[in-house]
């Protein structure tokens, strides 16, 4: 039973942390109350056994004041309920504390003054009783709300990256690439006329298979596995659109070890033969640029073909694209598609550069 284990320790941790700052806080008070007794030269035994009788009951009456806080849940209740009930709780134990003290102290003579009229002691002794337990209320109650507060954070930000990692999962789970039946066709077709084409082919989409399936391990890989994966994706398409399809790479070397979402790349790639190179009757060319830009890993793919509005802005690849950039990077990443000329599409991602 783990969790029953678990609660168990937290439990005893909760109960020892407890016991300690009753020692530490009671404590306290006896030291000052002696060394202002010595200092005005008030100190007597009389005195010391007053104050460790009253030490007692403090100890005492504010375990039994948790206890009641505690088994009453007033700790879950709203902030205007706790107050009141703050409140009345040390009225009632100053007021149950005082009955006990006052007798003690004539039974054992021990009043400071007997010319002290006993309605004036009793006073005395509840008011002193009461801002005592005040303040051991207010530390109280503000240990555990900023232990609430603090634990409501925890959750709260357990909360959102589970979110984070649902939304990445659910993406992640939609990038399964279309094109892999148009692969499996093209290689069927290579069977009979270029068996060892065939072979390499189905190598390649094996790689790329390999690297979907390890997507959900991480959150980031290294851009020069990507661009691996890519290549073989254009080989496969090359297959399909032949002389159609011209590959172009201009990539910075030093960009090779920076870190970037898995499958992103090959994502923007897609898109871009299926809404540009395919609608192009001749074909066209795939260009893919790596560098830096500033602060940023500048990874931009270029194609022939024309923005079409909604075809070219909307879907999923792109949607998804932009938002694993959000939720990986937050406003830090930027995506951008736009027609750099009459015949050139761009779309470009802007990621910023991982120091190592």
């Amino acid at each position: 039973m783990p969790l029953t284990r678990y609660l168990y320790q937290m439990n005893r941790v909760i109960q020892s942390r407890f016991c300690i700052f009753q020692l530490v806080g009671w404590g306290t008070f006896i030291f000052i109350n002696i060394f202002f007794a010595i200092l005005f030269g008030k100190f007597s035994w009389q005195m010391v056994e007053r104050l460790l009788f009253f030490i007692e009951m403090g100890i005492l009456f504010s375990y039994l004041m948790r206890e009641t806080i505690n088994k009453s849940g007033v700790l879950l209740k709203n902030l205007q309920q706790q107050i009141i009930i703050f409140v009345i709780l040390t009225l009632f134990f100053a007021l149950f504390i005082t009955t006990i003290q006052i007798p003690y102290e004539i039974i054992c003579n021990l009043r400071i003054s007997k010319t002290i009229p006993l309605h004036v002691n009793f006073l005395y002794t509840f008011s002193q009783t009461a801002i005592l337990l005040f303040i051991w209320n207010c530390l109280y109650f503000m240990y555990h709300y900023i232990a609430k507060s603090r634990k409501q954070q925890m959750d709260t930000l357990q909360l959102e990256a589970l979110v984070k990692e649902l939304e990445l999962k659910t993406i992640k789970a939609h990038i399964n690439p279309h094109f892999i039946f148009n692969a499996l066709n093209g290689i069927r077709a290579l069977i009979d006329e270029n068996p060892d084409r065939a072979r390499r082919a189905v190598t390649e989409l094996s790689n790329i298979l390999r690297s979907s399936m390890s997507v959900e391990k991480s959150e980031t890989v290294c851009f020069k596995d990507e661009l691996k994966i890519v290549k073989d994706y254009l080989a496969l398409e090359n297959m399909r659109f032949e002389d159609r399809l011209q590959v172009e790479y201009e990539v910075d070397d030093k960009t090779l070890d920076q870190q970037v979402p898995p499958m992103m790349l090959q994502t923007l790639v897609e898109n871009v033969i299926k809404h540009g190179i395919s609608r192009q009757v001749k074909g066209g060319v795939v260009k893919i640029i790596s560098d830096f830009r500033n602060n940023y890993h500048s990874l931009a793919v270029q194609n022939t073909g024309h923005l079409n509005g909604g075809t070219k802005t909307g879907g999923f690849g792109l949607s998804s694209t932009q938002d694993r950039l959000s939720l990986l990077y937050g406003d830090k990443a930027k995506f951008e598609i736009k027609q750099l000329d009459t015949t050139l599409v761009e779309a470009k991602v802007l990621i910023p550069v991982s120091l190592n």
